[in-house]
């Protein structure tokens, strides 16, 4: 398996002496699922903003598929999809004409955006939708237009910011399953969240952040040794 995400000594200062991340590294392998856990705060939307390169860094290194997030963003960006927690939509566009935006600016063929808008339309049930404009969905309808437009280029690695946040329980299914398919053909997914058990039944690797600094990262059954993410976590925490 290649590293597809590697994070080495990030660290991210405000104010002079405030950092909000502290000399954080890890990686994602192509296949994994890697949840991203901590509280408010603790440097998880931080870390996903330089990842994706909303935000700028001076200290450490960013690695997408062997592409530094300083020196080549383009190169990074092209394999990379990005899903914040309060998705930023265009709300005087249609939710179709927002999709075919995106297919355009990553350059999706009409036939292959055509298959993939409705593969997943279909199966977020929002297909009849499509031609309302986005300014009129609910929450959980323009989250839905956010993960099919991230998925429309087949991104080799999908980075979400609490994903599960506003989505129904089946649609919370449907995107699991999809991450699972996403996976199995190479995919690496990086993603905060604040749901510990779904965390647990997904993730293959998870690494926890506090304050800045992570203070545990590894498969499952090692961070976990037995209990479960939810008591790991609250030790890790009380240390």
């Amino acid at each position: 398996m290649s590293t597809m995400l590697d994070i080495r000594n990030y660290t991210k200062t405000y104010g002079g002496d405030r950092k909000a991340c502290d000399n954080v590294s890890l990686s994602v392998e192509s296949g994994d699922i890697f949840g991203f856990i901590g509280h408010n705060g603790a440097g998880k939307s931080t870390t996903i903003r330089a990842v994706v390169g909303v935000l700028d860094f001076s200290e450490g290194e960013i690695y997408i598929d062997g592409h530094s997030v300083k020196t080549e963003p383009m190169e990074c960006k092209k394999i990379t999809a990005y899903i914040p927690d309060n998705p930023d939509l265009y709300e005087n566009l249609t939710g179709i004409q927002y999709l075919n935006f995106v297919a355009d600016v990553f350059e999706i063929s009409a036939a292959d955006r055509e298959e993939r808008i409705k593969k997943y339309a279909d199966r977020f049930e929002i297909t009849s939708s499509l031609g309302e404009l986005i300014g009129a969905y609910s929450h959980g309808m323009k989250q839905k237009i956010a993960i099919i437009s991230a998925l429309i280029h087949e991104p080799k690695l999908l980075v979400l910011d609490e994903p599960f946040v506003g989505l129904d329980p089946k649609a919370t299914f449907i995107l699991k399953e999809i991450m699972h398919e996403m996976c199995d053909k190479g995919t690496a997914i990086f993603f905060s969240t604040h749901v510990l058990d779904v965390a647990e039944k997904l993730c293959n690797k998870v690494a926890i952040i506090k304050q800045g600094r992570i203070v545990a990262a590894g498969s499952m059954e090692e961070i976990t040794e037995g209990h479960s993410l939810e008591e790991t976590f609250l030790e890790a925490d009380n240390e």
